[in-house]
């Protein structure tokens, strides 16, 4: 069910990521800076994508912004009601499950194929160290989109250009789970002592130990946001 609530106008400062597009934006790069935007936490799940606020804050056509949605449609992470428009998804339990097999699978396999040390482990650290400042603000936003980052370093250390273009949409569909968590800050702030925990021992060079870590902490995610879930689906 689509709980819809309104973008709001310039809806989530898109006019900024006008630059982003370049002289030659396609559906390609216009689905880009909106999945970016859903990964950051700008568009809650059920909000609707007015087709005129959009199309006009990015300085696209109607037919480039209706491929871009289609694009995202495809990838679950938007959902067009006929009569209605087109709204961020709402994710359901299934799609969770779902969500952290492929993580488990990508995320784990990249540390798992890792060679000999050290790793490449800048992008990494730079999303730990993100994480902390965030907490340290009280900018929980902040927080949750340094630990996708975070992800996003781990499957990048695989080297692989597919593996993360799989993961951008992955941890994207993840950000719409994120909304379920009323506390915020209880949820995040142990996965970021997690982060650091795991980045400490990508260092000493131990990526089994690094991997079994990271394995048990996506089984823990996994279970809250399971029974979050469960919670607010059995809610009247």
């Amino acid at each position: 069910m689509i709980v819809e609530t309104s973008a709001p106008a310039g809806p989530a400062g898109l006019e900024g990521d006008r630059a982003l597009l370049g002289r030659t934006s396609t559906a390609e790069r216009v689905a880009d800076v909106l999945r970016d935007r859903i990964a950051e936490g700008f568009f809650p799940p059920g909000t609707r994508l007015s087709e005129d606020s959009v199309k006009a804050s990015l300085g696209v056509s109607r037919n480039t912004l209706r491929e871009a949605y289609r694009l995202l449609t495809h990838e679950r992470l938007l959902v067009h009601e006929l009569n209605r428009g087109v709204f961020v998804r709402v994710v359901t339990v299934d799609d969770l499950t779902d969500i952290f097999r492929v993580r488990t699978m990508v995320e784990c396999g990249a540390v798992r194929g890792l060679g000999a040390p050290p790793y490449p482990l800048e992008a990494v650290e730079s999303a730990v160290v993100a994480g902390e400042h965030a907490a340290r603000e009280r900018a929980w936003r902040d927080l949750s989109t340094a630990n996708i980052r975070f992800h996003q370093g781990i499957v990048a250390l695989a080297g692989s250009p597919r593996a993360d273009e799989l993961m951008r949409g992955v941890l994207a569909e993840l950000r719409l789970v994120f909304h379920v968590m009323d506390d915020p800050r209880r949820f995040h702030a142990p996965y970021l002592i997690r982060n650091r925990h795991i980045l400490e021992v990508l260092q000493s060079g131990d990526a089994p130990e690094a991997e079994r870590l990271l394995a048990a902490y996506l089984n823990d995610s996994r279970l809250q946001l399971a029974e979050a879930y469960a919670q607010r689906v059995s809610e009247p």
